[in-house]
């Protein structure tokens, strides 16, 4: 697609794989899209200092953080002391969605991102599933604070059972999306990814045509159907390939390069 503009990225199953790994044909072709003038945004549900280390790994020091869903944004700077700027947050309280599901699965462990630092949990996640500090905190002090995340991990919970869970309780003050595991992420009511990338579109004086957005995850259905080019991951649920445009290799075939390359055409 050439005369894109802006490329939104998810990072996980999408640049990086679940496992940590980044190829070089990956960041080789990704700096050839920013050497082109494309506008990079990473858009994850990832932490922002998840998102930042992300972009470390890829070799991206420009363009756009969308964190958290949606609810946090920030502009990569690597003059800035932490390596960006915070420009948009999107805080929520959690509490009443919390309860309801402390109530349904008393044995889940649950965090709230603590903003640029790590995690606030009721309990310690398996190793890797967090970043950065993480701090044991009371059930009512972690439901008590604004936040712009929560984290739900299921111990014995699939994935399709958190779907029925959440279609059952009705948690209609928040948004929300079901992870690949048994994990739910719970954000502010209407922010998503594609909220926050057409904000950022706009103030980027984008043209809606020249938008072009890949990944992999349930909570990329909203982004695939917002961008112009909407290209989902070959490995992708029926659910996001249907949501997208055109679907392109999976994760192990490394997928999102032939995407990349496609915009220097």
């Amino acid at each position: 697609m050439s005369g894109a503009r802006l490329l939104a990225l998810d990072i996980d199953g999408t640049v990086m794989s679940y496992g940590g790994v980044v190829s070089d044909a990956l960041c080789a072709a990704l700096a050839d899209v920013v050497a082109a003038g494309v506008c990079v945004v990473l858009a994850t549900g990832r932490s922002l200092h998840a998102a930042k280390a992300g972009a470390e790994a890829i070799g991206l020091t420009t363009g756009w953080l969308v964190c958290s869903n949606g609810a946090v944004v920030a502009r990569l700077d690597p003059d800035e002391p932490m390596g960006y700027e915070l420009t948009k947050v999107v805080t929520f309280d959690p509490g009443p969605a919390l309860r309801v599901l402390a109530d349904e699965l008393p044995d889940a462990l649950y965090a709230v991102e603590n903003l640029g630092v790590g995690f606030l949990v009721t309990e310690p996640f398996p190793p890797g599933e967090l970043s950065g500090e993480i701090a044991v905190v009371p059930f009512d002090q972690l439901a008590g604070a604004p936040a712009t995340r929560v984290a739900v991990r299921g111990v014995t919970s699939t994935p399709e059972e958190f779907g029925r869970l959440v279609d059952r309780v009705g948690l209609r003050e928040v948004s929300y999306a079901v992870g690949w595991s048994a994990w739910l992420d719970l954000t502010p009511g209407g922010v998503s990814k594609a909220s926050a990338l057409e904000e950022l579109r706009r103030e980027l004086g984008v043209e809606p045509f020249a938008t072009v957005a890949v990944g992999d995850g349930n909570n990329d259905v909203e982004m695939l159907a917002w961008a112009a080019r909407g290209v989902a991951m070959g490995h992708a649920g029926w659910s996001v390939r249907a949501a997208a445009d055109e679907v392109t290799g999976t994760i192990d075939d490394d997928g999102a390069v032939a995407v990349l390359r496609s915009l220097l055409v």
